[in-house]
């Protein structure tokens, strides 16, 4: 598996375009320079799957999008930022109608597109805006890289970097491509968060076998990821597979299957930590591994309750190495384990510090502590010694900026 440039154009037969149409022009200062609305579009028909918030409160794009895609069938996916369409008046028929304008600027019908809307909530959406946005999108749809970063561009909100890879992988002598944008930054929680992910590929494969590799995928990528305990409403990972590198489909388990598993793996495990590090006002990615656990679920929850703990995020951001709120985090996860036998150590480019051991503190240099935990991506070690298993889960550190930012969100 390589990885290239290129993000969702990377693909053979798809084409990406982001640009401004003031979404938010109608309740707050036009911002021209930020881009607001961005479509994804393959050349031909695709195999599609999609995930979506476990939130009872979801907005009416994700259940437009659960029912276009209920057939295992799309060809393209219009997005906005600003405004999440959610819990807003006229929410359905606004949904619906981004569907049909990206219909009728594409030549398609509206049940080939995926809908995506992240943004404030409770607003009624600027569906003008959109309408009128989608012509020139349309045609400015483009293969180019540029395009793929446009789109990248245009679906962040309070991110504060795009979110975009694209990797190679050899299936059945055919070199495959698989490419994503992402967003999300708050409303973070495992179950996915306040995220947005497209992914395409030209990799030929069975839509069923496509939409139950997703969902496992995203449990151990996406799933794994909190920022603040917050689950939106708005959450949406879409995978487009149009089989334009000929490959033999992959229908069934075999070396093919694993091949594509590992590489949409990749992909998703790439955009979650790429989330995790640009937690609203973050200054550090940190990330929670459990070994020698007696089960990866049980090392999942563990590693969860660490990343997800307000404590734990404010220790982060001090760079202080208070591996007792890590203890104590394991210990409410609801994990049945044996304290006595813990090992805590924390990790980064800087170097490594074992802070306890046999579930007890030890003696170690307080500079060297302050040098480790104060790189930009930390990693929080809590071994067991009670099996084989382990798992690895992200987050950020929680800084006066994440008030700022989520204090004043409406404007």
């Amino acid at each position: 598996m390589t990885t290239i440039t290129g993000g969702v154009t990377a693909p053979k037969g798809f084409r990406a375009a982001g640009l401004h149409c003031g979404v938010k022009d109608n309740f707050t200062a036009p911002q021209p320079e930020k881009k607001d609305l961005a479509m994804v579009l393959s050349s031909v028909p695709c195999a599609a799957a999609g995930t979506y918030t476990r939130n009872v409160v979801k907005a009416d794009p994700v259940l437009l999008t659960m029912e276009h895609l209920a057939d295992g069938k799309a060809q393209g996916v219009i997005l906005d930022s600003g405004n999440a369409n959610a819990c807003a008046p006229k929410g359905m028929e606004n949904a619906k109608r981004m569907a049909d304008a990206a219909a009728k600027a594409t030549g398609l019908q509206p049940k080939d597109f995926a809908v995506c809307s992240t943004g404030i909530i409770g607003v009624e959406i600027n569906i003008e805006a959109i309408e009128k946005g989608i012509p020139p999108l349309a045609a400015a749809l483009s293969d180019s890289a540029q395009s793929s970063e446009d789109a990248a561009l245009a679906i962040m909100t309070t991110d504060t970097r795009k979110k975009e890879i694209a990797v190679t992988a050899e299936i059945g002598g055919k070199v495959v491509t698989l490419g994503a944008i992402a967003k999300g930054s708050g409303m973070i929680h495992p179950n996915m968060g306040t995220m947005l992910c497209v992914v395409t590929t030209d990799c030929a494969i069975d839509a069923a076998l496509l939409q139950t590799m997703l969902r496992e995928v995203v449990s151990k990528t996406f799933n794994r990821v909190t920022v603040d305990g917050d689950t939106s409403t708005n959450d949406t990972c879409v995978v487009l597979a149009n089989g334009l590198a000929e490959n033999e489909p992959i229908t069934g388990p075999g070396p093919d299957y694993d091949i594509f598993y590992e590489a949409l793996r990749a992909v998703l495990e790439y955009e979650a930590k790429m989330i995790a590090g640009d937690g609203e006002g973050a200054g550090r990615l940190v990330t929670c591994t459990v070994r020698g656990a007696a089960s990866e679920d049980k090392a999942e929850v563990m590693a969860k309750a660490v990343v997800r703990s307000p404590l734990v995020k404010c220790a982060m951001f001090g760079a202080d190495a208070n591996w007792g709120r890590v203890l104590c985090a394991i210990g409410y996860s609801g994990a049945d384990f044996d304290p006595a036998d813990v090992e805590v150590r924390f990790q980064s480019d800087a170097g490594e510090l074992l802070v306890c051991e046999n579930g007890q503190g030890v003696v170690f240099d307080e500079d060297v502590a302050l040098k480790v935990l104060s790189a930009k991506e930390i990693v929080i070690l809590v071994t067991l010694h009670e099996g084989d298993a382990s798992c690895s889960c992200w987050g950020c550190d929680l800084t006066y900026d994440y008030v700022k930012i989520n204090g004043d969100y409406r404007s």
